[in-house]
This record gives C-alpha cells, structure tokens and sequence, in this order.
C-alpha cells in the first residue's frame, strides 16, 4: 500500500483510465504497471491539441486481497486557447472476506479515496472516501450457460462514500453522503479482444433527486507482445451540477495501453 501512495504522489504530472475492466484476485498475480497515452495534433484550419495519459500500478498477492492505484488526466487547447484540464487519483483495495459463513469466493469488501480536479466542471477539489461489498455474479451466470459465460466476469457492487467538493465558481463547499452501486461486466476473445462495460448509479442519502450516473465501455484489442489498443465510449449526468454546467458529459477516445 506504501509503494501505491508513493507511486502516486510522483506520477500527478501525467496527463483517460488504463482500463476499466474490473480486478479481481489471483487474476495476475504479483505487481504489475500499465499506462495509456492519447494524442491529438490539428493544424490548417483547425488548431488543436489535446493529451491524454494514466497509470496503474497493481499488487495480487493471488490469495486474499489485490491493491491498486491510478492517475490519469488530460490537457487541451484549442487555437491556442486551453479548453481541457482535468486530473484524477484513486485508489482501491479489494479483499476476500467471509460474510455469515457465506461463500467467499463470490463476495469481496472494497475500500477506496479519489482526488479529483477539473477546470471545466468547475471542479477545483473533489476529495472522497469510501467502503462497500461487492458481489460476483460469474459462477451464477455459469449455471445458466457454461458456454455463454465462461470467458466472462459480471459484479454487483453496493456501498455508500463521502465526498468534499470545493468549486472554482461561487457555489459552496459541498459534503455530501452517497450511496455507490454499480454493475461492472467483461467478456473476453482468446485472450486477444476484451469487451466490458461499466455502470454507476451515486445519488446523495439525504437527496436522491440530486445523483451521479456513469456509463462507461471499452473494447481492447491486443497488438503485440505488451502493447494494445482501446476503444472507449462515455456517457455520464450530474443530474444537479454547479452553476453553468450542464448535466451530462459524453464522448469516445482511442488509447494505445502498455502493460508490464
């Protein structure tokens, strides 16, 4: 955990997620870093630039727990005018656990911080801690269609976490409590071609009519030897953003992702 944090701390500079595929124990077991980049140049009529870039660092011990950290942001301009400056930090460790005697091999405790920043959100600080229990729904799809389902990953995760969020703007300090559920799905080709999908469903404890939904898919599709290419797609809403912010964000981007 102390090599994650200090990792984390000195790669801050790095300027889109490695991966969004949930991590699971004894999947590669060891430490294992991987980083994405993403560049875009337009010059003639359209001046442009935008980065993008992260890495991951993960430790499986392959019996009781996995830990990994992320950084990733991305930067853009646009004739000579910045229109993109976002970074984001998280952490997370998962461990096997067991529940009223039940299964361990199906359900895990999860505990995790982010820090987040985006000038055009409006976001100058978005600080979170957070727990919950996540269950795998694998060995359950397994018995409806072995053949179906046998290269596939599928969880059910529920929690709650606690964010401050400070604004460039003039609306105040928010503290909120939120739950945290979500479904997170992968299905992989022969080792070669993964496809998974992510979904987060965040509103605050005390109002469900102000929440967070995140919609994220990733197709990646293996190169050669440690390099590969992803396909990424988004669709998120703050349904009750800050002044002059609109409620929903989405998008799709092309990473070339190194893993070692």
């Amino acid at each position: 955990m102390k090599l994650l944090i200090i990792l984390i701390i000195n790669i801050t500079s790095l300027f889109a997620l490695v991966s969004i595929a949930p991590v699971e124990i004894g999947d590669k077991p060891g430490t294992h870093v991987s980083g994405a980049v993403s560049l875009e140049s337009k010059r003639g009529n359209t001046d442009k630039n935008n980065y993008q870039a992260s890495a991951r660092v993960t430790y499986d011990d392959n019996q009781d727990y996995v830990t990994w950290g992320e950084v990733s942001g991305e930067y853009g301009d646009s004739s000579h005018e910045k229109d993109t400056d976002n970074l984001y930090a998280h952490i997370r460790y998962i461990e096997k656990i067991d529940l009223l005697k039940i299964d361990s091999n199906n359900i895990r405790a999860e505990y995790f911080g982010q820090i987040q920043k985006d000038e055009f959100k409006l976001i100058e600080e978005r600080i979170l801690l957070g727990a919950g229990l996540r269950y795998k729904l694998f060995e359950f799809l397994n018995t409806i269609s072995t053949d179906v389902f046998k290269d596939s990953k599928a969880y059910v995760g529920v929690g709650g976490f606690y964010e401050n969020i400070g604004y460039t703007s003039s609306d105040p300090i928010e503290r909120n409590f939120r739950l945290n559920t979500y479904f997170a799905y992968v299905m992989s080709f022969d080792n070669k071609v993964s496809l998974s999908y992510n979904f987060y469903y965040q509103p605050k404890v005390d109002d469900l009519n102000d929440y967070a939904t995140s919609n994220k898919f990733e197709l990646k599709v293996h190169v050669y030897e440690k390099l590969f290419l992803s396909f990424n797609a988004y669709y998120d809403i703050d349904s009750k953003p800050p002044q002059g912010v609109k409620t929903d964000d989405y998008g799709q981007r092309t990473n070339f992702v190194f893993e070692f």
